[in-house]
């Protein structure tokens, strides 16, 4: 990976951020001079900007970029916060008193993303529209073209994890993701889940239902999106502050709707709260839109849209063994003929795949 930027005359901070850099296998270019930095301030992967030269280096004013970190050896106080705003810094890293949040940091780095996995959320447009056969199947054709995860968010569903076939795998389940505090490693979360070859799952403990804290969901998707290249999202129907946290960082909210008149109808009144919530944004236009996958073909996708006011994006055909597919542990997509194959690619063409800098997942 290319090195990250330390900008730092105080020794000490230097020696710790380089002990930190070298556990995460990182070997940072470490420079004293502020103009120096400048001309590398848009070139490196991630700034790492100590607090005592982060007040000389805000007067020169550089542009607002991501991944610029302010570091300290402890708490920096009410002026390092000022200042680390005025750079536009993500965080302000203590490395004394949190040393792995560093170390975390230039461990995603080593990953070699360009941008975050793009992520796609999945909600029934009415209970029984099958919306965690799409998510799954989503996920195993993305899996095909690079890493891929499906987290299940829906505790009272059919569960992903089984639909899979992985209920079985070793692996943590939201349980336990939950309690974990403070920033959460995209690597750590990727080597940590249940997963077959390029495909991981987030699902639940057997008996386990339990509500979830909206910034833990929110940790989990954000580590999840820094190590996927795609990252699948199973929403309940309930719109809450914890699903509102998915939407709000998803690339495109798909409804799976039933090609019923009862489907299409329970569906119309999820997409009006949706686009209303997104404010009054829906199709494809911009990030979070919401567009449809229509499951039968008792109503075209023209009559659809026509009652929802949102696009198709595919329409899924009935598929006779998909229950025995999945019983048997193959998923949803059971090999590349699938008939569920290709519609899947419709979805996942509507967003574009992110962009990686030559480091395999």
């Amino acid at each position: 990976m290319d090195a990250p930027l330390l900008l730092t005359r105080d020794p000490l901070l230097l020696d710790e951020v380089a002990r930190l850099a070298a556990a995460a296998g990182a070997r940072p270019h470490a420079t004293d001079d502020v103009a120096g930095a400048l001309r590398a301030w848009s070139t490196a992967p991630v700034v790492l900007v100590g607090v005592d030269l982060a007040p000389q280096l805000a007067r020169l004013g550089p542009d607002r970029r991501g991944q610029v970190h302010v570091v300290a050896l402890d708490d920096v106080g009410p002026a390092g916060l000022r200042t680390a705003l005025e750079l536009g810094a993500e965080s302000v890293l203590a490395v004394g008193a949190a040393p792995g949040r560093l170390t975390e940091v230039l461990t995603d780095l080593g990953e070699g993303r360009a941008s975050p996995g793009r992520t796609i959320a999945v909600v029934g447009g009415s209970g029984g529209a099958g919306a965690t056969t799409v998510a799954c199947a989503l996920g195993q054709v993305a899996a095909a073209t690079g890493t891929s995860l499906v987290v299940d968010l829906d505790p009272l569903g059919p569960g992903a994890d089984r639909v899979l076939g992985l209920e079985r795998a070793a692996g943590v389940r939201w349980g336990s993701v939950a309690e974990t505090t403070g920033r959460l490693s995209s690597r750590a979360l990727r080597e940590a889940l249940p997963r077959r070859e390029a495909l991981g799952v987030l699902g639940w403990a057997a008996g386990r239902a339990e509500s979830l804290d909206p910034g833990a969901v929110r940790e989990v998707v954000s580590a999840a999106r820094r190590g996927h290249d795609t990252v699948v999202v199973d929403l309940p129907r309930v719109l809450d502050a914890t699903t509102a946290e998915v939407r709000a960082r998803s690339d495109l909210v798909v409804v799976v709707v039933s090609a019923t008149v009862p489907g299409v109808t329970a569906a119309a009144r999820l997409c009006d709260r949706l686009v209303a919530e997104a404010g009054g944004e829906g199709g494809l236009g911009e990030a979070g839109g919401v567009a449809l996958v229509v499951r039968g073909r008792a109503l075209t996708a023209s009559e659809v849209t026509r009652a929802t006011g949102l696009p198709v994006l595919a329409v899924v055909p009935e598929v006779r063994r998909l229950r025995e597919w999945c019983d048997l542990g193959l998923g949803p997509v059971h090999g590349r003929r699938s008939r569920l194959a290709r519609p899947m690619g419709e979805v996942l063409g509507a967003v574009p795949a992110p962009l990686r800098t030559g480091a395999t997942p």
